[in-house]
């Protein structure tokens, strides 16, 4: 089919509403489908999202198109199992975001002459909830790199902060004594955490994103690491730590 022929974004969603109602038919769908809960179903929503930035880090727009092809279905899957409770539908899942867009840009839609921007916007909704603290709403799912960041994003909107990079600087140090100094493993993991927090806090400090840089530093290792498994002669593991530490320098010169 042309894309002069292709069906129109609101059909090609309607057709996959229907889809996914035929699939969780209670008598002729799909036996998997008709399984699946909230619940089960929360991990493929997050890996597809994770697949589709995948695919924008490759730059594969076939990929992409495919993948947030996937990540739509979620959408559906989600919004349908939610009409079958009588919660809500998929109109109300689209009427709710329009509105909210609607609602984020009233120097767009509205009589603004200019937007308050983002963060204040959404601010300004967050005091509409019960919980009105100036961190509530950080979804609990996201990686922990990335959460430990916004909820330090958010302490620092309302004075929560160091007014420098020095003070998160030397809360790393202070963190590697209290490792040293833990007495058991419980203790030990606590204050593990607490170290992984403040450096998150120093490379926000920095401009830098942790989640980012963690990811690329894997890759980074990655590389060098099948480096090194191509240079070794032997097993790694009749190699000293002298050995492989000459290996590894060599492949950090070479990838």
């Amino acid at each position: 089919m042309s894309r002069d022929e292709a069906p129109s974004a609101p059909t090609a969603l309607a057709e996959l509403a229907e889809i996914m109602a035929r699939l969780r038919d209670p008598a002729s769908g799909c036996e998997w489908d008709r399984e699946q809960t909230f619940e089960t179903i929360a991990p493929y929503t997050i890996e597809e999202a994770y697949e589709v930035d995948d695919a924008i880090r490759r730059g594969d727009m076939e990929a992409l198109k495919d993948e947030l092809g996937d990540l739509q279905l979620q959408v559906v899957f989600h919004a349908r199992m939610a009409e079958e409770r009588g919660a809500f539908d998929l109109a109300d899942v689209i009427g709710a975001i329009a509105a909210k867009m609607t609602r984020r840009h009233p120097h767009i839609f509205g009589d603004a002459a200019e937007s308050p921007g983002w963060e204040a916007l959404k601010a300004v909704e967050r005091e509409a909830h019960e919980d009105g603290s100036a961190i509530a709403g950080v979804a609990v799912a996201l990686p922990a790199l990335k959460r430990a960041e916004k909820i330090q994003r958010r302490a620092a909107r309302v004075g929560f902060d160091w007014p420098d990079s020095e003070g998160p600087r030397l809360k790393i140090d202070e963190e590697l004594g209290e490792i040293e100094r833990a007495e058991s493993d419980e203790e030990r993991a606590a204050e593990i955490g607490d170290l992984l927090f403040a450096v998150v806090n120093y490379a926000r400090h920095l401009d830098v994103n942790p989640e980012t840089a963690l990811r690329e530093a894997v890759a980074r290792f990655e590389k060098r690491f099948r480096k090194v498994e191509e240079l070794a002669d032997k097993s790694m593991k009749d190699m000293n730590i002298d050995e492989l530490e000459a290996l590894w320098q060599r492949a950090k010169k070479l990838v």
